[in-house]
């Protein structure tokens, strides 16, 4: 049995899917560019949504501020994205072996992950073993969730 598992949102079900996984905390014009960027390259999008307790315990107790729902129902309405999932488990599930198992079960043609991602090389792995292409794109400097709250704070 896998430590991850997904919940589906928007199902689905085809094989050769371009699977994105992430916190997506407040949707701004990075995740927007980035995901469109992963959808351009040609294959269907399907995004993986990390649950609540795993955003906790890597960002702090007072994260994420939008439910897993929420944040998954947001993702599910983008034109662009063909199924969302939230990713249940462990916080310490993040290694090839726990990709795999997460994602085996959707065949998937890429993984897509930002460069600087701390968990690229388990991706990269997973991706070799499940047969899928590994793309790692640029994140857009200065466009984050972190940024945003932190300004808001100072404002």
């Amino acid at each position: 049995m896998s430590s991850l598992e997904a919940v589906w949102v928007q199902p689905y079900e085809r094989p050769g899917a371009a699977v994105v996984t992430g916190v997506f905390d407040i949707l701004h014009v990075g995740h927007v560019r980035y995901l469109g960027e992963v959808a351009a390259r040609g294959l269907p999008l399907v995004v993986g949504v990390e649950d609540d307790p795993r955003v906790r315990a890597w960002k702090g107790p007072s994260r994420p501020f939008n439910p897993s729902a929420e944040r998954a129902e947001v993702l599910a309405a983008l034109r662009f994205v063909a199924g969302v999932f939230i990713v249940t488990g462990p916080p310490e599930a993040h290694g090839p072996e726990d990709y795999i198992d997460l994602l085996a079960p959707m065949h998937p043609g890429a993984l897509a992950h930002t460069a600087g991602d701390p968990h690229a090389g388990a991706r990269a792995a997973a991706a070799a073993i499940l047969g899928a292409e590994c793309w790692e794109l640029s994140a857009l400097p200065d466009r984050s969730t972190t940024r945003i709250v932190n300004a808001a704070g100072k404002g």
